[in-house]
């Protein structure tokens, strides 16, 4: 059972990396017929769950495959740094805007 929860988390991953990418390729064919979305909150949107997927799948996976120790420790220490990209991501994006429009 805790194996199918483990991998249900590494699909979950893979589920918000595809859909970072079908959003990236939506706004994209948005832009070439002529509209105009606005910047900051797009690239958020698209990099957001791109990155998250990716913390999941990495932090995961080595497990899953019984990857060796110093493998491991590398995919760890890429996942801290992809942690530490979206929290100053979103607080760039929360300073930049302002609480006041988000809701």
């Amino acid at each position: 059972m805790l194996s199918f929860m483990d991998w249900s988390v590494v699909a979950l991953g893979c589920a918000l990396v595809l859909a970072s990418l079908g959003g990236w390729w939506w706004e994209r064919t948005k832009v070439q017929k002529g509209a105009n979305p606005d910047q900051g909150r797009r690239f958020f949107a698209a990099w957001l769950p791109l990155l998250m997927g990716m913390e999941l799948i990495g932090a995961k996976v080595p497990h899953l495959l019984h990857a060796p120790y110093p493998v491991v420790m590398i995919v760890d220490a890429l996942n801290f740094a992809l942690i530490v990209t979206v929290a100053v991501l979103a607080f760039r994006m929360l300073r930049g805007r302002g609480l006041r429009t988000l809701g």
